[in-house]
This record gives structure tokens, C-alpha cells and sequence, in this order.
């Protein structure tokens, strides 16, 4: 079966074998998402004090992003190192990439977690807690910061699940951990009236089960790269290799970290507790719908990282062009929903009437550019997946760090509604970041496909 999984990924046709990869995908980032989604929905909902504790919780959502940046900076370029040495048949060295990385994602969540409850406070106040919101928030994180080993572990040996194209296994992974998460969420907030602490603890032990299948199957006969003790002793090249490739998704999701203190800190200052609470679903939103297209881009990077290691231009431009067909799509589709819709989508979050309507108005500005952000994602990860390092960072920090950043801050000043300036600073930035990368990739895929060509010869 092993086997046979492997050859697919040279041989079969692109377009059932994206299909294949990349449901499971969409799948597991879906289900992944729900961890945080159910717990807001929930929280959102508590009687009274639910439009507090939404806000309370939304504060550590900073917190959360930069510990899944974690996960991702060691696993995202580790897996994608990985399927290039198994299209070169360096199976030794793949699995040295994955005993690597499963040491440094223990180290970082020991760290991590250390952090966090040292300074959990502070950093909470200091990304737009109130008064108000900061017990809430205290609640959800401390607890959370427990669990950040199971966090890392599930998150970032997962990659090299779906790496080595068991992409249903993938899925099921994150699966077992919502479906717990959901079951367990009402239980412990309403059964048991924990409220926000419940809702923490249902997060960690969903993980924690989660966890434990991915070592189970990354220890067992199934999987093609296997969790080895002797290949688990940090080796400082293999391990910067990794890290150097994946700076760039840690970049993009560490910022988004940074990305929520500054528009917490500044909706705060225009806008008070309703409009962090507004960006609290703003961010769900926005997380939740753009899953598709990272399982799109998650699903392809095996394929593309695989052949590029097997020297197969050809196979490598046609699964980017429908990659990035297939995203164009999407992202354009879920534009058209939002505008027309975006009351639906408040009320899944609160029924309190005043962020409803906040909401609305700020999502239809906020989400003003996403109908080409299919563009962006899917050349920006294809970078990652041909081992193009230097590039997917830069393109990270551009629209996030050297954009999105100093608009939240700038364009307040120039407009009379300081609140919506601050959402606009979003769309704006898409556009700008998306033109460049589109150039960027055009003339570096074309160089790229011409050199492979080349050495097939």
C-alpha cells in the first residue's frame, strides 16, 4: 500500500490526484478550525456575559496564532523537505527530517508553554484586554497553555501524514479531535458551568487525543517515513533546512498574531470593546473561509514537492495551473457569499444585536478583497512546496509586516469613521501584496520549469 501511495504521486492523473489530496485536506482544515469556531460560538451564546467573554477570549487569539506558527515553522518545511528527498528515494533522509522536527516541537512547546504562563497577563492586556474582558481571557489562556505540547505534536507531525500522501489519514486526525471538542464543549461550559475555562478544557483534551494518533501512526507499519529514535537527536543542518522553509507559512501566521494586537489596539481606541468584539468575529470568518484554500495548496504541495524532487516539470506546472484554477474559484465564489450575506454569517457567532450590526458592516469592507486572494495563497505556498525559501518569506512580510500593519495605523487618519479605516486597511493591502507576488511567481515559476526541463534532458 505504501508503495503504491508513493508511485501515485508521480504517475496518477493531476486532476484525481489533487481531488484525492486536497478533500481530506480541506476536510482536516475545517475540522481543525472548529477547535476555536465551537468554542466561540458556544462563549458567544452564554447568557448575559456572552458578548464579554466573546471579546475575552477573542484577546487570546494573538496567543493561540503564534503557537500554531510554531508548529508550522518546524513542520511545514520539514514536510515539504521530506517529500522532496522521497522523490529523490532518499528515504533515510526523510526520516531524519522527521525525527528532527518531532525533538524540536517538544523543545518549543516546553518553551511556549513556560512563556505563557509567566507572562500571560501582561501580553493579554498588552493585545486589547480590558477591565472588562481580562478575566475572561485569563480563564481560556491558562489553561490552553497547558495543552500547547498536544497543540504542537498534532498540528505539526500531521504535515508529514499528509507529506507522504495519506491525505484521509490526515483528516481523520484532526476529526477525532472536533468531533471530541464538540461533544465535550457543552458538557463541561453548560453541565458542568465551567462557562470559559470548560471551553479550554474541552480544546486540550480533544488535542491530547489527537496527538496521540498521529505518533500512533507515525510509530506504526502503515506509514511510509517512520518516528525513530535514533533519527529524533537534533542535527543542526537538517534541522535549519526545515526551519529556513518553513519562516515563511511561521512568518504569515506568526503576523496574523501581530496583525490582531494592532487592530485590537486601535479598534479599541475608535471603537471600544463592541468593535475588538466585531474583529474577534471578523477573524473566525476569515479563518474559516480561506480553509479551503490552504487544504487546496496542502493537498498540492506533495505533488509538486515530489516531482520537483523526481526532476517532472511538467507534472509540477499542471498541478500548479489547476491549483491555482481551483482557488481563483473559490476565493471569487466566497466573495460573492459574503457580500450578499454577511448577516449570516454574525449570527452563527452572537445574537447580541449591536455586534451583529457592527459586524455586518465591517465584513463587507474587511472581505472587500478576497476574491483574488485564490491568487496569493496558491503561488505563495507553491513556493514553499519547490523549496523557494528566501522568496515565500518575503512575500509573508510583505503584505502583512510591510502593508497591512502601518495601514491599520495610518489610514485612521485621513478618514472621518476611524473604524472603518481600520477594516480598510485589509483589502487594500490584498491588492497591492497579490499584484506583486503575481509578477514575482511568473517570472520565477517560468525559470524554474525551464531549469527541471533542462536536467531531464
Amino acid at each position: 500500500m505504501g508503495k503504491l501511495q508513493e508511485n501515485d504521486l508521480q504517475t496518477k492523473s493531476i486532476g484525481k490526484l489533487l481531488f484525492s489530496m486536497s478533500f481530506p485536506a480541506i476536510t482536516a482544515q475545517i475540522v481543525n478550525v472548529l477547535y476555536n469556531m465551537v468554542d466561540r460560538m458556544y462563549i458567544g451564546h452564554i447568557p448575559e456575559t456572552g458578548a464579554e467573554a466573546l471579546t475575552g477570549v477573542g484577546v487570546t487569539m494573538p496567543m493561540i496564532m503564534v503557537i500554531a506558527a510554531f508548529a508550522s515553522l518546524v513542520s511545514v518545511g520539514g514536510a515539504s523537505r521530506a517529500s522532496i528527498m522521497m522523490g529523490r528515494k532518499d528515504k533515510e533522509t526523510a526520516e531524519k527530517i522527521l525525527g528532527n522536527c518531532t525533538t524540536a516541537l517538544i523543545l518549543v512547546s516546553i518553551i511556549l508553554t513556560i512563556t505563557v504562563l509567566a507572562a500571560g497577563k501582561k501580553m493579554l492586556m498588552l493585545f486589547g484586554a480590558s477591565s472588562n474582558t481580562i478575566g475572561y481571557a485569563l480563564d481560556y489562556m491558562n489553561i490552553y497553555a497547558i495543552g500547547t505540547v498536544f497543540v504542537q505534536l498534532s498540528l505539526g507531525l500531521n504535515a508529514f501524514i499528509t507529506a507522504q500522501g495519506f491525505a484521509k489519514t490526515s483528516m481523520i486526525t484532526v476529526t477525532i479531535g472536533a468531533i471530541v471538542n464538540i461533544i465535550l464543549d457543552p458538557i463541561f461550559m453548560f453541565g458542568l458551568g465551567m462557562g470559559v475555562k470548560g471551553a479550554a478544557f474541552a480544546t486540550i483534551i480533544s488535542q491530547a487525543i489527537s496527538a496521540i494518533w498521529v505518533i500512533r501512526f507515525l510509530r506504526g507499519k502503515t506509514t511510509l517515513l517512520k518516528i525513530k529514535k535514533e533519527y529524533m537527536k537534533i542535527d543542526s543542518k537538517i534541522l535549519w533546512s526545515c526551519i529556513g522553509l518553513g519562516l515563511s507559512p511561521f512568518i504569515m501566521q506568526a503576523t496574523e498574531s501581530i496583525i490582531a494586537i494592532a487592530f485590537n489596539i486601535s479598534l479599541q481606541k475608535y471603537g471600544g470593546d463592541l468593535a475588538v468584539g466585531a474583529m474577534t468575529i471578523l477573524t473566525s470568518i476569515m479563518q474559516f473561509s480561506m480553509l479551503p484554500l490552504m487544504g487546496l495548496t496542502q493537498g498540492a504541495q506533495p505533488i509538486v514537492s515530489y516531482n520537483y524532487g523526481a526532476r517532472n516539470s511538467s507534472r509540477v506546472k499542471e498541478t500548479f495551473t489547476l491549483l491555482l484554477k481551483a482557488s481563483v474559484i473559490y476565493s471569487t465564489a466566497l466573495w460573492a457569499i459574503v457580500m450578499l450575506f454577511p448577516q449570516m454569517f454574525a449570527r452563527i457567532f452572537t445574537s447580541d444585536q449591536s455586534l451583529v450590526q457592527t459586524t455586518i458592516s465591517a465584513l463587507r469592507i474587511y472581505m472587500a478583497a478576497s476574491l483574488v486572494f485564490g491568487i496569493q495563497i496558491s503561488c505563495q505556498q507553491t513556493f514553499i512546496a519547490l523549496g523557494k525559501a528566501k522568496i515565500s518569506v518575503f512575500l509573508a512580510l510583505l503584505r502583512k509586516v510591510i502593508l497591512l500593519i502601518p495601514f491599520i495605523f495610518i489610514l485612521p487618519l485621513f478618514m472621518e469613521d476611524k473604524v472603518n479605516a481600520v477594516f480598510l486597511a485589509e483589502p487594500i493591502a490584498d491588492i497591492i501584496a497579490v499584484t506583486v507576488t503575481a509578477i514575482m511567481f511568473t517570472a520565477q515559476f517560468k525559470n524554474t520549469l525551464e531549469k527541471l526541463h533542462n536536467s531531464e534532458k
